[in-house]
């Protein structure tokens, strides 16, 4: 038990470990090797029972360290007590200075890693001010994977040029993973590709993972990131200030955002975003995406799913002529 703690703790979760209470983290720890390496979510509810979200499925934690996919009788229930401990540890006894981030409902930790927050907001006029009471936590533990773009790189490059991109993607199949490596591999460059300059508008932190605006993920040596900026706002600056030849963003989905992606292409500039879908025709359901698939604005359309597993490529379009250019899935 100990050998496996101190393992872990060897490890670039550091910051997750330590976000954790004394109780909760011996029980996280002490869970099935095969869960813990899996590890995509921490689910800390008051009141409710403790739970962890690995390898595409969600268990119970019970008090005793057993993980059940049930709810068992004995399952460990969150107390205010563990909710107030985590705050003061993810925000470092001072939750005044994430009063930003807090707006957005998440603190990042060091090393890029997401805690989503949930609970009583204060509203102004047309945004939420604050948090009165926070009562849920989702830790994420994002994991960078060298070359996952590899199976993509030949599908959105033709004769040395990057084509504009769309990924269509369900929650939790791996895009934003996707787009990380695609920004390591266009920036630094492969054989038979030179690196180009890439921009980064990471809205959300989870992209490049900066902490205190310092990227924690490998997301190249020619590329700079606006963290916590908006989509539309973000695009715009890149174009303005720094001469970006490809700008990668996020999850699209508000009107400004498409006036933004139609900015950069009039600039020249290639586009690589995602969006949430199930695949083309349910895009085409969605008012901003279609409004941008009619125009014919992406050149390539890729959706990801998990017929082989998490991250699963699908099938690939010509965003031009509706061509299906990948018939049998590729992982």
């Amino acid at each position: 038990m100990i050998q496996r703690i101190e393992n872990y703790q060897g490890n670039s979760y550091q910051p997750i470990v330590d976000a954790l209470p004394d109780n909760i983290r011996k029980m996280i720890l002490s869970i099935n090797p095969t869960i813990l390496e899996g590890l995509e979510e921490i689910r800390i509810r008051q009141n409710r029972p403790l739970m962890v979200y690995s390898r595409g499925r969600d268990y119970f934690l019970c008090t005793d360290g057993r993980v059940v996919t049930h709810h068992p009788r004995d399952a460990y229930i969150v107390t205010a007590d563990d909710v107030r401990r985590i705050l003061e540890l993810i925000s470092n006894y001072s939750i005044y200075a994430f009063e930003e981030e807090l707006r957005n409902g998440y603190i990042t930790l060091q090393g890029g890693y997401r805690v989503g927050i949930s609970g009583k907001v204060v509203l102004g006029k047309e945004e939420i001010v604050t948090f009165q009471h926070i009562t849920s936590f989702n830790i994420r533990i994002a994991r960078q994977i060298i070359n996952v773009a590899n199976k993509v790189l030949p599908f959105i490059i033709d004769k040395g040029q990057v084509l504009h991109t769309l990924i269509l993607s369900p929650p939790q199949m791996g895009k934003t993973t996707l787009l990380r490596d695609l920004s390591r591999q266009l920036s630094n460059g492969f054989s038979g590709f030179r690196g180009v300059k890439v921009g980064i508008v990471d809205e959300r932190s989870e992209i490049a993972g900066c902490f205190q605006g310092i990227p924690q993920n490998d997301v190249g040596v020619r590329t700079d990131i606006l963290d916590g900026c908006p989509k539309a706002l973000g695009i715009i600056m890149l174009i303005r200030s720094m001469s970006p030849n490809v700008i990668i963003t996020d999850e699209i989905g508000k009107p400004e955002d498409v006036i933004a992606i139609e900015d950069a292409l009039n600039a020249g500039i290639k586009m690589i975003t995602t969006a949430h879908s199930s695949g083309l025709e349910d895009a085409f359901q969605r008012p901003i995406l279609k409004s941008l698939l009619n125009k014919k604005v992406f050149q390539r359309i890729l959706v990801l799913g998990n017929s082989l597993g998490t991250g699963t490529l699908e099938k690939v379009y010509d965003g031009t002529n509706g061509q299906l250019l990948l018939n049998s899935p590729i992982r």
